[in-house]
């Protein structure tokens, strides 16, 4: 039998074997990786511990951001009550790492030390709890700018009821990079907010497929880290086979590093698990849209309106099929379907129909360029000044975009709507920013 390790630290005992720490004879609960930080300090109370010291202690056979530290550390002074400067028991050293400052003794167990009152987050979630992320889920998976808040408010009711359930914490994640991508908050705050919440995630249950779902798709749609984005979404599918969001969001990355038949074969994996879901055809229809098979983005496209005849996301990809292929007629028509569905004013569906047959496409390129105003969506602004062949306008806001870290910019590499730059030389710097490949050939 292995040799007890107990330790005791202002009025609290930590019991390393037994995994259990009480502040004098309650029993705390705090996450296992906390408990594995807590340990790998109080062995070495008074020296500095470096973050990346206790990295490779508490994750040894894993690839971890260091930001998760943060996150224990700030959940382990709320456990032992550490928030009063003058008995600080964990110090943070800027940039390096931290230390235990309380004086520890190690000591024999006693064989009352402990009661087993667990407080009631430690208990399985309950089932409301499983409802509501089920219910926050299934409105992801729409994808609909609509459902999205309602996702969140799902999520956020969950945590409400069980702030220790890690799934929740990550759909809530995965719920704000949704609301970053549909434009339905700032994605710079958005980002931020999930972020926080896939670390707690990770804190809490660091064999979450959840959570590492929920992290992948900030290092991917927010942080530009394709390396680190590939292994979170490759972990999660190690530990849950059968998760449709990992999928979907893998298939995106592996389009966006212009992997196309693993991609689209990852996302047919989604679609064998959920094969009513709008945001799954939906994602199909964007790697024929990569690519350029615009027929198939045709056909996929419809298959989403035909689960969503109000989808928003499936009537852009519509319209943008016609516009590559040339048939500008349907593209317009297509898009004044989709204007009026929206809710659209009449008055502007006409001027935009009249716009259109007066001038044709270019006329009505110019009119998005007018009404959208110099301060409009820099992405868009850049591919319809690319469109008119003002390349100097259309690189300019490129540049802006991508110092915003726009999420719509991932597939900058792949995506056909910048094919109009693609042979000037600022194109290739632009992916150098952002760390994509130039070797990316465009698919006939």
């Amino acid at each position: 039998m292995a040799d007890q390790e107990v330790y005791e630290f202002a009025g609290f005992t930590l019991d390393v074997n037994e995994r259990r720490l009480a502040n004098r004879q309650e029993v705390v609960a705090i996450a296992p990786k906390a408990h594995d930080v807590l340990v790998a300090l109080v062995r070495d109370a008074g020296r500095l511990v470096t973050k990346q010291d206790l990295l490779d202690r508490v994750w040894p056979d894993a690839h971890v951001d260091e930001g998760i530290l943060s996150v224990h550390i700030s959940n382990l002074r709320k456990a032992l009550d550490d928030h009063d400067a003058d008995r600080r028991l964990i110090e943070t050293v800027p940039r390096a790492g931290y230390r235990f400052l309380a004086e520890v003794t190690r000591r024999p167990l006693r064989a009352d030390a402990y009661s087993m009152r667990w407080p009631v987050g430690v208990l399985a979630a309950q089932p409301a709890v499983y409802e509501l992320v089920g219910r926050g889920r299934a409105h992801l998976l729409t994808s609909s700018v609509a459902e999205v808040p309602k996702a969140v408010e799902a999520f956020q009711a969950a945590i409400a009821l069980d702030p220790t359930y890690a799934a929740a914490h990550a759909g809530l994640a995965r719920a704000c990079c949704a609301q970053a991508e549909l434009r339905v908050v700032p994605h710079d705050a958005a980002y931020t907010d999930a972020r926080a919440a896939a670390l707690r995630a990770l804190a809490m249950d660091d064999e979450s497929a959840d959570a590492q779902v929920a992290l992948g798709a900030v290092m991917f749609l927010s942080d530009w880290n394709w390396t680190g984005a590939e292994r979170s979404l490759e972990r999660a599918l190690e530990l849950d086979a059968t998760h449709t969001e990992a999928y979907l969001l893998y298939g995106r990355l592996l389009d966006a590093l212009g992997k196309f038949d693993r991609a689209l074969a990852v996302k047919h994996k989604a679609l064998e698990r959920d094969p009513s879901s709008a945001l799954v055809h939906l994602q199909i229809a964007q790697s024929f849209w990569n690519q350029r098979r615009y027929h198939d983005v045709i056909r996929w496209s419809d298959r989403v309106l035909e689960l969503d005849r109000r989808h928003p996301l499936a009537g852009e990809y519509l319209a943008s099929a016609y516009w590559k292929l040339g048939d500008f007629d349907r593209q317009m028509a297509e898009s004044l379907r989709h204007a009026a569905v929206h809710g659209v004013p009449p008055a502007v569906i006409a001027e935009l129909n009249q716009v259109y047959t007066d001038g044709g496409r270019d006329a009505m390129v110019r009119w998005a360029i007018a009404h959208a105003g110099p301060s409009g969506n820099p992405v868009q602004l850049a591919v319809l000044h690319g469109e008119l062949g003002n390349l100097d306008e259309a690189f300019r806001y490129l540049d802006a975009a991508i110092d915003r870290r726009d999420p719509s910019l991932v597939h900058l590499a792949v995506a056909p709507q910048w094919d109009s730059l693609r042979d000037d030389a600022r194109f290739a710097a632009c992916l150098t920013r952002m760390g994509l490949p130039l070797s990316v050939l465009r698919p006939a």
